[in-house]
């Protein structure tokens, strides 16, 4: 897994609240143990649209989604973090997250970020300018070019795992 510690980058503009994991990869992208090509199957039904915003080439390989309030609910698939991860995702902004889905995310390197619905309102402003966001997860800030500064908390130990890259084999190696 690799360390997260700075990610910069445009964000995907998102915001939709409830988000659950068959919407993030349905059920047909389940059979496959390999996490390669699962970003093809991410958010699947919201790319038949041809106006989706995942295919949009303004926000083509952004590493930062913005999303709503309990993102990730429903079932556990671990699949969910993989395709967000193939299509590129290491960091989610949202107001909260389903336990299960955070705590794959953390497991597969993507940091699942927890801000105020005002934080997140205001970052989805900034993303659709198309203005670049940072996140530093060494001081746990979220950072605009307009000089927004919100900061976030992050369990320890989900902390430690991330800025050293270490999954479940990493760290019992270590």
């Amino acid at each position: 897994m690799e360390p997260v510690n700075q990610i910069d980058g445009r964000a995907i503009p998102f915001g939709r609240k409830n988000v659950d994991t068959d919407v993030i990869i349905p059920s047909k992208w389940l059979k496959t143990i390999t996490r390669q090509g699962l970003g093809r199957g991410a958010f699947e039904v919201l790319r038949a649209d041809p106006d989706n915003i995942f295919d949009s080439a303004e926000f083509s390989g952004s590493p930062i989604l913005i999303a709503g309030d309990n993102y990730g609910c429903g079932s556990s698939r671990e699949h969910a973090a993989w395709a967000m991860l193939d299509l590129g995702i290491r960091v989610v902004i949202a107001p909260s997250f389903s336990d299960i889905h955070s705590g794959n995310a953390v497991k597969n390197g993507i940091l699942p970020v927890v801000l105020p619905q005002e934080a997140v309102d205001r970052l989805l402003e900034v993303a659709r300018e198309g203005l670049e966001i940072s996140v530093n997860l060494e001081q746990q800030t979220v950072t605009t070019p307009y000089q927004d500064r919100f900061t976030f908390e992050l369990d320890p130990f989900r902390r430690h795992c991330l800025l050293n890259g270490l999954d479940e084999v990493g760290l019992t190696m270590a």
